[in-house]
């Protein structure tokens, strides 16, 4: 749907890995952020969105990070690092 391909992964003790489809669904599903250029986002497997070119990924990073801490991190946060194929 999206010509931008971004590699999500979470980053902890020891390596990266590819952050599960389900917490980017989580995260892609909910709709209380008001900021439009999130909604440009598909989640298509583990570790994979795509996203329009309008998507900040530094932005998208920090909102995702803390969506997710909220959500998946046990009381830890969770660090991600995304990276844009085009």
């Amino acid at each position: 749907m999206f010509a931008r391909k971004i590699r999500v992964e979470v980053v902890g003790p020891g390596e990266a890995r590819a952050c599960p489809l389900a917490w980017l669904d989580s995260y892609s599903m909910r709709s209380f952020t008001g900021r439009s250029a999130f909604d440009e986002t598909l989640p298509v497997a583990d570790g994979w969105l795509e996203a329009s070119f309008r998507v900040n990924l530094d932005a998208l990073r920090v909102d995702m990070e803390d969506w997710m801490t909220r959500k998946f991190g046990k009381g830890k946060a969770v660090r991600l690092q995304l990276t844009s194929s085009r």
